[in-house]
């Protein structure tokens, strides 16, 4: 599979998005391109919202090569950088819509996380949603989506390239709502 002259224009425009730029306590210092952060190895936020169906699947989608990060791996939540204009909720709202074609549903709040790799330093805002609707995939980020159980899903991605940083969300989503008595 290769990257298409569109993917690689999405993933230009893509690089240029102004971005929360925020510190180690998730505090606001300012905003530049998704690119220049990304190269200079300083803290954004993003958000990850895990897609159930009302039979408790979960969605995961397989990501276009284009991806800057983790490009044709598996991911177990919709989601993406917090635009500088942006608050949490906005941006989950506009990237569910974005990727998955998703509107309009209640988005549920849980914790934020801090997430650290090369390449790869958020501050993560976890939500999740209830879809029962048809998906309409973004084809310069989204190759391919489908609904499977949740532990179908973790016991892939140990087979599979799954993205490490929805991964962890997903962990969290799941230890913090099996403690809820």
């Amino acid at each position: 599979m290769k990257v298409s002259q569109r993917e690689a224009a999405h993933r230009a425009a893509s690089d240029q998005e102004m971005i929360a730029w925020v510190d180690h306590h998730d505090q606001p210092l300012g905003s530049m391109p998704r690119a220049q952060l990304r190269e200079r190895g300083l803290i954004g936020r993003g958000t990850y919202i895990l897609l159930f169906n009302s039979a408790g699947e979960l969605c995961v989608h397989r990501r276009t090569l284009s991806k800057a990060i983790y490009p044709g791996y598996w991911d177990v939540a919709a989601g993406g950088m917090v635009q500088a204009d942006e608050s949490y909720e906005l941006s989950a709202a506009r990237e569910l819509e974005e990727e998955l074609g998703v509107s309009g549903v209640q988005l549920t709040a849980h914790e934020r996380f801090f997430f650290d790799q090369p390449g790869n330093r958020l501050w993560c805002a976890v939500f999740s949603a209830i879809w029962d609707g048809p998906l309409n995939l973004q084809p310069e980020e989204v190759c391919e989506a489908r609904f499977i159980g949740v532990e179908k899903a973790l016991l892939e991605a140990a087979e599979k390239p799954y993205c490490p940083d929805s991964l962890a969300a997903l962990k969290r989503y799941l230890e913090s709502v099996a403690n809820v008595p």
